[in-house]
């Protein structure tokens, strides 16, 4: 694995190294230790799996109030997505700054987005899959989210190829306020 700082902090990208033969090939996606040695949480409490059926589909952004904060290991094993975190941390000098990044089957990249960001995506090819390795368990009354298309974030999404799907929940957050 190789992990690659992004410009907000703790956020990091996870880069497959491919060990190939004729048979196909083989990668470590996790290592607690590798995990522990940059700061980042390694527990893995839950796995969930989120399945798209159409392109332009908007998840997010969601987050879970602390004392429930949850780390995030994302990876999409089918299809392809625009991978988004926005720093929620007050104290943090990029407060308010996003990041994004595209995962797929094809580049086998992961995303670890740290406890304090809220995260979302939106896919970019029908058929999309989704696998999230969670730092912590979800707690209903600790869920939160941020518009996706919040003016405090300005996020740059891409350009959706016909009519954008967002959750009535998703669509509903109010302005983020400071």
């Amino acid at each position: 694995m190789r992990f690659a700082q992004t410009p907000l902090a703790g956020l990091w990208v996870i880069e497959l190294d491919l060990l190939g033969d004729e048979r196909g090939w083989f990668a470590r996606t996790f290592d607690a230790e590798e995990f522990e040695a940059r700061g980042l949480n390694p527990a893995v409490v839950q796995c969930n799996a989120s399945f798209n059926a159409r392109r332009d589909t908007l998840r997010g952004l969601h987050y879970q109030a602390e004392p429930h904060g949850e780390s995030k290991l994302v990876r999409c094993v089918r299809g392809a997505l625009f991978d988004v975190a926005v720093d929620l941390r007050s104290d943090s000098a990029t407060f308010c700054g996003w990041h994004g990044v595209e995962l797929s089957a094809e580049n086998g990249h992961a995303l670890y987005v740290p406890a304090g960001l809220a995260h979302g995506f939106q896919t970019l090819s029908d058929d999309c899959e989704v696998l999230y390795q969670m730092g912590h368990r979800y707690v209903p009354e600790a869920a939160r989210g941020v518009r996706w298309d919040d003016p405090a974030f300005e996020i740059e999404w891409p350009r959706a190829h016909r009519s954008r799907i967002v959750s009535e929940r998703d669509a509903s957050y109010p302005d983020f306020t400071t």
